[in-house]
């Protein structure tokens, strides 16, 4: 008899009003479940940038910090990337939507990642200049949104 009802609610979770419910409760667990893992990398990043600064200023004093500095301005802005993320996910838990500009502020970061620790010994020209043409464009978009939300003030 008990099997009998559980079928009955759960047959119940397949009308429309009923199933977004479903829905909007799996949306904030996945949310949350993706939060939590975020907030892992951050500290797993934290804890390996500091080894890394550990051992690059105590263990390795041979040689100098400027062959490493590309690593650990990699290491810092992966941390400001990571951290943005879990930003976009908090806001999406607090408003359920999605925020634009901090997609686009996200972007900007990682791209601008990209920028610092170029390589042009083994990058080529046209991987700079498609960079370049990327942040433009996210830079366009960023204006745009943030005009949008200028004039709905």
């Amino acid at each position: 008899m008990k099997f009998y009802k559980v079928l009955r609610q759960v047959y119940g979770v397949t009308k429309n009003d009923r199933f977004l419910w479903f829905l909007k409760i799996i949306e904030s667990l996945v949310s949350k479940v993706l939060s939590l893992l975020m907030v892992g990398v951050i500290l797993w990043a934290i804890g390996d940038l500091c080894i890394l600064l550990v051992t690059d200023l105590f263990i390795k004093s041979s040689h100098s910090l400027k062959d490493d500095i590309f690593d650990i301005f990699g290491l810092f802005l992966n941390i400001l990337v990571a951290l943005e993320i879990l930003e976009n996910i908090t806001a999406y838990l607090k408003k359920h939507s999605i925020q634009l500009e901090l997609v686009i502020v996200t972007s900007l970061i990682a791209v601008s990642r990209k920028i610092i620790i170029f390589d042009l010994e083994t990058k080529s020209s046209t991987d700079l200049i498609a960079i370049s043409i990327a942040v433009f464009m996210l830079s366009i978009s960023y204006f745009i949104v943030r005009s949008r939300q200028k004039d709905e003030e």
